[in-house]
């Protein structure tokens, strides 16, 4: 594996300068004492002349120019979610270490490949989870370690947003594609079907329905996915991006033999209901942790960019890696499968 970087700060690329780049520019800056931004890159002129001026840092017009100019240490990927695999074994095979955006691809075998180039190069694969850093998710989660639910019985989770025809999908011609972005379950829900796996636990199977009832594009904007986990805990997640008229919720409910809980806000950002049997010192903590959003990506950016960081300095192991990322691409893969098919799919895909 790679050296610890100690006497100097770590040097970030990114490629991509999008909608979502934005938080990676401040999440570096943020970190301003350990990190740095030393060189971006877009195939648009306009997006890398205004990350340019944004950030002082070095421009190239493609990612083969970058790899070949910059002297970063970490590779990050905030383009299209299609050409993550492709952007990811050119950087692993150029010796770079690679942070990309969710979800890691949109199919199965990429993000094997992209596991496998990054093992092979001998080079860290980081995967951007950055709700999983929400206080509201990290009491949720310190809850369920401590089997404080006991056996749990139900979860569900709704994704109840809007994202317009004209002011989102219009945006770029990517958006909504089977290729580059898939659809609300992929992208937009993609850190909810991560919690079904990091809260509840390994999925036995599941079964989907999608839809396309309102926007012109190629995947889905409405789904439902019913999940039976190992645990017997049986559940749902429910996304639709058609909500009138604006974001309305982002939640999870768990019911436990021992304890209710429901975080819910738009964006998993309230704890709205926390009742358990016992008491512990961490349920004083609960209405500190709710914490009113702007934004849908929350607060957690800054706070994975550290946990990067001190992997990178040698003193910490990673949150999400490439083998994390890979459980939540396979539920949504399945999910597809399901819908496509008419099917209950079984996980693990492959054995």
């Amino acid at each position: 594996m790679h050296q610890p970087i100690v006497d100097r700060k770590v040097r970030f690329a990114l490629v991509g300068c999008g909608r979502i780049a934005k938080n990676h520019i401040a999440s570096i800056r943020e970190h301003a004492a350990d990190a740095e931004l030393v060189s971006v890159c877009d195939i648009d002129p306009a997006a890398l002349e205004r990350a340019v001026k944004e950030t002082g840092a070095r421009g190239f017009a493609d990612i083969d120019s970058l790899l070949a100019g910059t002297d970063a240490d970490v590779i990050v990927l905030t383009t299209p979610s299609g050409v993550h695999p492709a952007h990811a074994v050119k950087a692993a095979r150029a010796g770079f270490h690679v942070l990309t955006e969710k979800p890691m691809a949109t199919r199965w075998e990429d993000g094997l490949r992209m596991v496998r180039a990054c093992d092979e190069a001998g080079v860290r694969l980081f995967v951007v989870k950055q709700n999983r850093r929400n206080a509201t998710l990290q009491l949720l989660k310190q809850a369920v370690a401590q089997q404080r639910f006991g056996r749990i019985y139900m979860v569900t989770l709704n994704v109840f947003w809007q994202r317009p025809q004209q002011g989102y999908y219009d945006q770029s011609k990517w958006r909504g594609t089977w290729e580059l972005d898939g659809g609300a379950f992929m992208n937009q829900a993609s850190h909810y079907v991560d919690l079904l796996e990091w809260l509840i636990g390994p999925i036995e199977s599941l079964h989907a329905f999608t839809g396309t009832l309102a926007r012109d594009i190629e995947a889905e904007d409405t789904g439902v996915l019913s999940c039976k986990w190992r645990s017997g805990a049986m559940g749902s997640l429910n996304v639709t991006m058609l909500t009138y008229p604006k974001n309305l919720e982002g939640s999870i409910t768990i019911l436990g033999e021992k304890g209710t809980v429901r975080v819910g806000g738009v964006a998993v950002n309230e704890i709205q209901h926390w009742e358990f049997a016992d008491k512990q010192p961490q349920d004083e903590q609960v209405k500190a942790a709710s914490y009113e959003t702007t934004s849908v990506y929350g607060f957690g950016h800054p706070l994975y960019y550290r946990n990067v960081i001190d992997v990178m300095r040698g003193t910490a192991e990673p949150e999400v890696d490439g083998r994390e990322g890979l459980k939540s691409l396979e539920v949504l893969v399945a999910a597809y499968r399901s819908a496509r098919d008419g099917v209950r799919v079984n996980l693990p895909l492959e054995l």
